[in-house]
């Protein structure tokens, strides 16, 4: 049948539309329809939290407490407080603060935050039909600010599950609920901003950042995926006004799952503990180590008798894997150890002295008041002590060790090396954070003896033009510090 060279460039037109429209890419799309239907789902899971707490006004009349953020009685306190004329004797009053947590049992087990009901007196649960339940603490988790409650109830609770939060993306849509000031049952939709975030709240920092709209009182509450699992709990914002700038952190349900399981066995929570000190691997540490790119936790110190101590790790080493997992930064091996197993035997592997060794450690289990991984600054000392030889390249003075030098300094009869007891305000040693009563035991892996093995390295890396890693004592507290001489731009 024959075609007109009209009809033949219509369907040319046509096969080009339709093959463009089937080319578009799947990110093209637009956002979910809507969240109604997930929303009116999960909303009979997530409650309120209203906690009181007794607080104690000192002599003169003015309570000596601030309301707890989100509390809808705060501006008429602050207001009603401001007129009261000055009063003698002990007052006390009730500070109301309100919160968010979700049922993750139908017999009435809810998890909140720490922060959300530390130090009350009594809490209050209420549920989406406005019922009231008295709860109780099952346990609480300060360092990773988690804590799970229990309600009694006639009938089950809807609940809902924790999901995986290491499959969750970059980009993937999320839903919050929760009690933003006192307005129960509120919910916000927005997606992950960044995974691993570290907020300097505590050793175990790794939020997931959302821009979903979170604000005051949403603390404990939800953070749901689109299958309707728990994925993480809305923690933190970071703000200048006090409401949401979309700048929210969730705790991922990857760590709070263990914590919580824990807390719902025993009340209390066993982490592993690897029993050493750790700092940041800067480029100029690694440049020294001949690590190459900068990564791991390196060792400070060991602690005696502890699981690294009989597993043969030694101060200087940068551990690179634990158990299999990579030690991408120092802020990793914290968490991963805490989320080790008690007991269970793992591999570690070591950068020591240009090469990896791989070790295998026995996990200890974490003292109460013992915080791994942490490091520790010195105060300072006294500068002024005669006699002294300048290292100009360092811009420090530096002396053997004497009786009076230790006496002066407080330094321990073991430590060995020579000490600082001068330091130039605008030297490289001054500008690395070294100051007068610091010992420097080893420059380059090598023990410092005496000044001239010291003034010997010195002049030899300054030479070569590589950072100097010195092992540096203050108060018998050991860390590396590396000093660059490298001419800066």
């Amino acid at each position: 049948m024959a075609i007109s060279a009209r009809s033949f460039s219509q369907m040319i037109v046509g096969m080009v539309v339709l093959a463009l429209m089937a080319s578009q890419p799947a990110f093209a799309r637009s956002g979910p329809p809507g969240f109604a239907d997930l929303a009116e789902k999960l909303l009979p899971a997530v409650v309120n939290i209203s906690t009181t707490q007794t607080i104690s006004a000192r002599d003169g009349g003015f309570p000596d407490f601030q309301l707890p953020p989100g509390s809808p009685f705060e501006d008429f306190f602050k207001d009603f407080l401001q007129q009261q004329p000055g009063r003698s004797g002990s007052h006390k009053h009730k500070a109301t603060a309100l919160g968010s947590g979700f049922i993750i049992d139908p017999t009435g087990y809810i998890v909140t935050n720490c922060h959300v009901i530390d130090g009350a007196d009594e809490i209050t649960v209420i549920l989406q039909d406005d019922t009231n339940l008295s709860a109780t603490v099952v346990g609480m988790d300060k360092k990773t600010d988690l804590a799970l409650l229990k309600v009694s109830t006639k009938k089950p609770l809807m609940a809902v599950s924790f999901g995986d939060s290491d499959k969750i993306r970059v980009g993937d849509w999320v839903l919050a609920i929760g009690n933003p000031y006192g307005f129960g049952g509120s919910v916000t939709a927005g997606i992950i901003s960044a995974r691993a975030r570290n907020i300097n709240s505590g050793p175990y920092d790794e939020y997931l950042q959302t821009d979903a709209p979170i604000n005051r009182g949403n603390s404990g509450g939800p953070m749901f995926n689109m299958d309707g699992e728990v994925v993480g709990i809305n923690t933190a914002i970071i703000s200048p006004s006090g409401g949401s700038v979309g700048l929210a952190f969730a705790i991922p349900s990857s760590l709070a799952r263990n914590i919580v399981e824990q807390l719902k066995e025993s009340g209390h929570i066993r982490r592993g503990w690897l029993g050493v000190r750790i700092q940041m691997v800067t480029q100029d540490i690694a440049d020294g180590l001949d690590l190459g790119k900068a990564r791991g936790a390196l060792v400070s110190s060991v602690m005696d008798d502890g699981p690294a101590a009989k597993a043969g790790i030694k101060a200087g080493d940068v551990i690179v894997s634990f158990d299999g997992k990579d030690v991408t930064e120092m802020h990793k091996l914290p968490l991963i150890v805490a989320e080790t197993e008690v007991d269970k035997a793992v591999d570690v592997v070591v950068f020591r002295k240009g090469k990896t060794k791989t070790l295998t450690v026995k996990v200890g289990e974490m003292p109460s008041k013992e915080d791994v991984a942490d490091r520790e600054e010195g105060d300072g000392g006294v500068a002024g002590v005669s006699k002294a030889d300048k290292i100009k390249e360092m811009g420090a003075s530096v002396s053997p060790l004497t009786d009076s030098l230790r006496e002066r300094f407080e330094i321990g009869k073991d430590t060995k090396g020579v000490v600082i007891v001068s330091v130039d305000a605008d030297g490289l040693a001054a500008e690395e954070g070294l100051r007068p009563g610091d010992v420097i035991c080893e420059a380059a892996q090598q023990e410092v003896r005496n000044v001239n093995d010291l003034v010997s390295l010195v002049k030899k890396a300054k030479k070569e033009k590589k950072p100097l890693l010195l092992l540096v004592s203050h108060q018998d507290d050991l860390r590396f510090v590396a000093l660059s001489f490298k001419e800066k731009n």
